[in-house]
This record gives structure tokens, C-alpha cells and sequence, in this order.
């Protein structure tokens, strides 16, 4: 095993996870060069000048995607693809026979496992069956719809949350709540869109709707558990998201929670997740761990478990290409802290990368 240099093509690179993708390929201890070719639907990516070679694709909904892809794999000999982006994954799944004929693996779950991944309510269905709880929600698809199921759930004596049956980050999701100061938040804190009151959400929405998932409000920690599967192991590695910003960890420590490792491990089995994905938890006002939703992707803060010792995406590679890797325990409370850094770029040459040594 130790030698290999195989290609591997990451998409998104754009998303904030990428550069921790492509540093974790990098400190893999049984392939000694991974070559990276980068992908992106917005050519101006800081990613692509992490990446050996770059180019700028259609969106997944777009029909010409894969067929682009495929020439992309063909030119530059690609040996794996990796999947960063959530409309991406069913497009690569229905396609995987296509990339298996030009010598190409890529790392996605097969398309029965994304469906039930990605559908909040067949995620719902797996987790009462194993007796993970869950938190209560009702779809709807229009106001008076909103309004019944927010009464159902205590409002507005207790906020609510509302977000798409099919999220990707934080896109779509909403707190609800009359009891917040809308003044002092407009002083005192940073702007993140994500809380409203009822009014507000409403005018936004309108009469109807496509459909909404309207759930009780968790108050506790949030945490994520990033996942690899394959033939002869799964892992789980729980951390804490002690820091978010837009949906985005800037600090999570990795914890020993034998509670999600165990709930993590049982809905990886039986939703047949493959290679590396993730879930997301809360914890209620009980302290019960109450799951949020699935990642059957590379999440975007996984490279903490890299640096804890686990390096899940190395092992999502080495499982593609055939191996059959072991993951290593991480070293439990070790902390990740995101900050901000930048390159500079003239005439489409990097000149400087600033916090690359720190």
C-alpha cells in the first residue's frame, strides 16, 4: 500500500471544509503523494491553488455535469473523486458505472442510502426504529399549516425551528421566537439571519410554500459526529461545536460521547453509509442528544478529526481504491480553531498565502 500516488479529484472547492480536505489528503501515512485536482462551478476559488490543477464546472443540475466530469477524470487520470457538495452526491451515485468504465472510483454512498440520508423523514423512520431520539417535527406547506403546527409545539410560549426537508448547511433554516430583543441584537451583535419572529417569517413565506419542517427548539450544545464506513469498520468521532459562525464550526472540540458514537455507528449500518460522512446532534433541555440531521458527505470541519488522529477522508480514499483501511481512535479533547487567512493573487499567479506558517 505504502507508495501509491493515486489522483484524486475534490469538487467544491470553494466550500469552506476544502482547504482541510485537501490538508488531510496531504498527511496521509500510507499514500506517499496524492495529487489533487480541484473543482469548482465559480472559477475565482481560493481552493484551486491548493490543488495541482483546477477547472471550473456546471452545477450538478446541469445536464451537461457529469459528462464534463468524465472528461475532467479521463484527461488528468483520476483514480478517486471526492464529493464536497450536498447536489452533487445523487449525480455522481446514478452515475457511478460510467466513472467505474475510464478506471475512476468515486466516494459517495449508492443512491438508496442518499435517499434515505437526505429525506428528513425516512432519516426519522431509521431513527425510530434504532431508538435514536429525534426532535418532534411537522411538515407543512402553508401559513395556516405553520401556524397549527407551531401551536402544536408550544409557540410562542417556546421557540421553534423551521428548516427544508433536505438541508445543505443553513440555508432555509430559522428560529422562531417572539422573546428575543430585537434592539439590543441589533447593537450588541453580529448579524446571521437566523433569527425571526413569526410576523417576519410569514411575510417571507406567504401563503404557501414548498415544504418546511417545523420542530421544537433544541437549547443545549451542538455537536457533530464525523463518520467513515466500509466493509470492516465503522467509526465515529463526536465533537462539540463550541463556536459557530454562519452555520460553520470556528471551534469544536473532539469529545468522547459514548452516547453518539453508539446512535452514529447504528444509523451508519443500517442506512448503508459509505466512505466518510457525518451527523449533527443537539442536546434538549433535558440533555437528551437529539439528532438534526445527516451528512452523507465530507463535512466541513472534519479535518478536526484528522488533526485528533483520525483521519477519516484519508481513509475514505484508500477505501475507494480498494484497501481496506483502519482508522485510528483520536486523541480525545483535542480542539480545532478556525481563523481567517487569505492568498493573494495577480494576473491568475498566487503571490502570497497569509497564515500558511502559522
Amino acid at each position: 500500500m505504502s507508495g501509491r500516488e493515486p489522483t484524486v479529484l475534490v469538487t467544491g472547492c470553494g466550500a469552506p471544509g476544502a482547504i482541510g480536505t485537501l490538508w488531510s489528503l496531504e498527511q496521509s501515512e500510507e499514500l506517499s503523494t496524492v495529487r489533487t485536482i480541484g473543482t469548482d462551478v465559480r472559477e475565482e476559488q481560493p481552493g484551486r491553488f491548493a490543488c495541482d490543477a483546477f477547472y471550473s464546472v456546471p452545477p450538478a443540475d446541469d445536464p451537461n455535469f457529469v459528462d464534463e466530469l468524465l472528461a475532467i477524470c479521463e484527461t488528468e487520470a483520476v483514480d478517486v473523486v471526492l464529493p464536497q457538495v450536498t447536489a452533487e452526491l445523487p449525480v455522481f451515485a446514478s452515475a457511478l458505472d460510467r466513472f467505474a468504465d475510464i478506471g475512476t472510483s468515486v466516494a459517495v454512498s449508492d443512491p438508496a442510502a442518499l435517499e434515505r440520508a437526505n429525506s428528513k423523514r425516512q432519516l426519522l423512520e431509521v431513527c425510530s426504529d434504532l431508538g435514536v431520539p429525534t426532535p418532534e417535527s411537522i411538515a407543512v406547506e402553508s401559513r395556516v399549516g405553520l401556524e397549527d403546527a407551531a401551536a402544536q409545539l408550544g409557540y410562542p410560549e417556546r421557540p421553534i425551528v423551521v428548516k427544508p426537508p433536505v438541508a445543505n448547511g443553513q440555508r432555509g433554516f430559522r428560529m422562531v421566537s417572539e422573546d428575543w430583543d430585537q434592539k439590543r441584537e441589533f447593537y450588541e451583535s453580529k448579524p446571521d439571519g437566523t433569527k425571526v419572529t413569526m410576523d417576519r417569517l410569514q411575510s417571507v413565506l406567504g401563503e404557501t410554500f414548498p415544504t418546511l419542517l417545523v420542530s421544537e427548539y433544541l437549547p443545549g450544545t451542538e455537536y457533530s459526529v464525523d463518520g467513515f464506513r466500509s466493509e470492516t469498520q465503522t467509526v465515529a468521532v463526536p465533537r462539540s461545536r463550541d463556536r459557530i459562525r454562519s452555520g460553520i464550526s470556528f471551534q469544536t472540540t473532539v469529545t468522547e460521547a459514548e452516547t453518539l458514537i453508539d446512535h452514529s455507528r447504528a444509523l451508519a449500518d443500517e442506512i448503508g453509509l459509505e466512505y466518510a460522512f457525518g451527523f449533527q446532534f443537539k442536546r434538549a433541555a433535558d440533555g437528551m442528544f437529539k439528532i438534526l440531521e445527516c451528512n452523507p458527505r465530507i463535512q466541513g470541519t472534519m479535518v478536526a478529526s484528522t488533526l485528533a488522529g483520525s483521519n477519516l477522508i484519508d481513509a475514505a480514499v484508500r477505501a475507494a481504491l480498494g484497501d481496506s483501511p483502519t482508522v485510528e481512535s483520536p486523541e480525545w479533547e483535542t480542539s480545532f480553531y478556525r481563523y481567517w487567512g487569505g492568498i493573494g493573487v495577480r494576473d491568475g499567479e498566487l503571490v502570497g498565502n497569509v497564515g500558511e506558517d502559522v
